[in-house]
């Protein structure tokens, strides 16, 4: 299987089961909320979000490799642990660089909106489950 099935398959049953093999170890990641590097912490942050938030979904948009780089256009979507259960979407793109083994060694994703708005979201009346 190729690295965009395995992305494409490793998008659909995000946050578990990932492919953290496709990761160099000393993979690059940033996004608008932290900036890190190695595949320790990029699991890390993984298992950080499946403990604390609860129903998450990533659903990818489009993807396409050109040359040494992945693009992909997704939106991630979960509950937080809040009393009021409030339902966060962050729609988004992510571009992944590959190394001459097909390795990911950069994974940046650039969120549609900022993250003033992704906290506002938290406190967003809810109307039959969903965000307005």
């Amino acid at each position: 299987m190729d690295i965009i099935e395995i992305l494409k398959q490793d998008y659909q049953q995000f946050p578990k089961n990932q492919t953290y093999s496709l990761y160099s170890e000393t993979v690059y990641f940033k996004d608008p909320m932290t900036e890190f590097q190695g595949c320790d912490r990029y699991r890390q942050m993984i298992g950080f979000m499946s403990t604390w938030f609860k129903q998450i979904k990533m659903d990818l948009h489009d993807i396409r490799r050109i040359d040494n780089t992945i693009e992909t256009r997704w939106t991630l979507n979960w509950t937080t642990p809040l009393p009021w259960q409030p339902r966060i979407a962050i729609s988004g793109r992510s571009e992944l660089q590959l190394n001459p083994e097909g390795k990911i060694i950069s994974h940046i994703d650039y969120w549609d909106i900022s993250r003033l708005d992704v906290l506002k979201q938290h406190f967003k009346p809810q109307v039959s489950g969903k965000n307005r």
